[in-house]
């Protein structure tokens, strides 16, 4: 009798589940395969139906499908599909309420958009406003100056940054703005040039955006609030002064003096360092405050290497524009990239009720939340095809799972190491959380290469929403450094909350 291969580690895991559902038979009948799905995989709305059409979309063998039976292989399939993903699906196109007005949702924001690289010397170029386009992003920064021959140009003034012309980063917006998202693009121009070029900026923004610029308030009740992400258009922000409709921008003084004098349409900008200090002085009245007006957030000027700050702490004060590098890759952008994967990634995601009640205030520097804590429980089993570093050498893989949200719930654990195994590493590490504010929370999952006894490298990484998490049997599609897909690098886990 020829010898068969052994299954790798992941098969191994699923021919177990497989055959504990199959009780001995050779097929999986559509009846236990819907049991699983009720019982493992908490599919609570799945029916007959629902076994039988994915019996049809993962079923090769003829023999099998028309009996409504699923093969090993078709349920490896099956396992290892969109169907399975550790992501919910359903959060792959916009499903979130889009009326609301812009004050409560999180809004993808990038700062000095036009920069490639550092803000001393780094290159201003068109391709990095597409990027961030591409991203999602919804709020673009330019700074604009005077420049030779009544020609306004973008560049980081006072620097060696090189520089772009003004009208022709408007084009490129133009060109790609709604090729990802249909909703509203938020200019923030940073405004340094004389009147002149200024009528010339204006003539460039009408002419060039068209009916895409929104000129005239939008007609909607004076609530006095702003208008929803549903009333789609190019939006100008914080300059030029006629076109300013909706976002004009305004020093904040106090929490108090902008409730007494801040109007729905006046947002404001502020360094990290004078949002953090507003953060950990009173944070209550931050997040208020935010239920009124929008506020952006920027890097501080410090941040000569174009680093960036960690986002979270001002998306938990329910700050919108949390605006950054989007060239600087690591963990920042990799929660940003999380936290904006929901919704469709177009790039608005409503910020959670906790957020946004008028009745109970929010303190996210309190860990005591008055609620039963969610339990969450993370069994990282597998991992399979992980990327090997250029030296050929089998990695030395560990699992790093990271929650992020508030301080209280904020915390790392790792599985063991397993030595020299990039192709099927197998930890079986079980993982307890209990998280007080899972609404606010990212999970990222991390594949590390143990290089010595405290150091290791990056091999690759997911991050999604707590709300966006799948129970049961689920596989984690790994990305790369700067949010590729590393396709076919993948984790198998199972989840479970309460």
């Amino acid at each position: 009798m020829k010898k068969s291969k052994a299954p790798s580690s992941r098969r191994a895991e699923i021919q177990q589940l497989y055959q504990c559902y199959a009780s001995g038979k050779t097929t999986l009948p559509a009846c236990a395969l819907l049991r699983f799905l009720h019982k493992e995989q908490m599919e609570l709305t799945a029916n007959e139906e629902t076994a039988e059409s994915l019996i049809d979309r993962y079923e090769i063998e003829e023999t099998a499908r028309e009996s409504r039976c699923m093969t090993f292989e078709g349920f490896l399939r099956y396992m290892e599909s969109k169907d399975c993903c550790v992501f919910d699906q359903a959060h792959t196109s916009v499903y979130q309420d889009m009326d609301q007005p812009l004050t409560s949702y999180f809004i993808s924001s990038s700062h000095n958009t036009y920069l490639m690289g550092d803000q001393l010397v780094g290159k201003s170029h068109l391709d990095a406003y597409v990027c961030a386009l591409r991203k999602g992003c919804r709020c673009l920064e330019i700074d604009c100056w005077d420049g030779p021959d009544m020609e306004p140009v973008v560049y980081h003034g006072y620097t060696l940054t090189t520089k772009i012309l003004f009208k022709d980063v408007i084009t490129t917006v133009e060109q790609h703005a709604f090729e990802v998202s249909a909703y509203p693009v938020i200019l923030s121009l940073e405004n340094h040039c004389s009147q002149e070029q200024q009528e010339v900026m204006a003539q460039y923004l009408i002419s060039i955006l068209g009916d895409k610029l929104l000129k005239t308030p939008l007609d909607h009740p004076t609530t006095g609030d702003l208008p929803s992400p549903n009333k789609k258009k190019v939006v100008v922000a914080e300059a030029l002064s006629d076109l300013v409709v909706y976002t004009t921008s305004v020093k904040f003084i106090s929490f108090s003096h902008s409730k007494d004098n801040q109007n729905y349409y006046e947002n404001t900008s502020m360094a990290e360092k004078k949002a953090r200090k507003l953060v950990k002085a009173s944070g209550p009245d931050f997040v208020q405050h935010n239920q009124k007006f929008l506020t952006r957030i920027y890097p501080a000027g410090s941040r000569t290497s174009s680093s960036n700050y960690n986002p979270q702490e001002f998306w938990n004060v329910g700050s919108q524009l949390v605006a950054l590098n989007f060239q600087s890759l690591g963990l920042p952008m990799d929660l940003n990239d999380g936290r904006f994967w929901d919704n469709g990634g177009c790039g608005y995601v409503l910020k959670p009720a906790v957020l946004m009640s008028s009745q109970r205030s929010f303190d996210p520097g309190c860990s005591q939340h008055n609620v039963k804590p969610t339990h969450l429980l993370l069994k990282v089993i597998s991992g399979s095809n992980l990327p090997v570093p250029r030296s050929g050498k089998a990695l030395d893989p560990f699992v790093r799972v990271e929650i992020h949200g508030i301080a209280s719930d904020s915390r790392r654990k790792n599985t063991h190491t397993v030595k020299n195994n990039s192709l099927s590493p197998h930890w079986d590490s079980h993982m307890n959380f209990n998280i007080s504010v899972p609404e606010l929370c990212l999970i990222r999952f991390c594949v590390r290469d143990q290089t010595g006894l405290l150091s290791s490298d990056f091999v690759g990484q997911y991050m999604l929403p707590f709300s966006s998490l799948k129970k049961g049997y689920r596989w984690v599609p790994l990305r790369s450094r700067d949010g590729c897909s590393l396709d076919p690098a993948s984790l198998f886990v199972f989840v479970w909350y309460s």
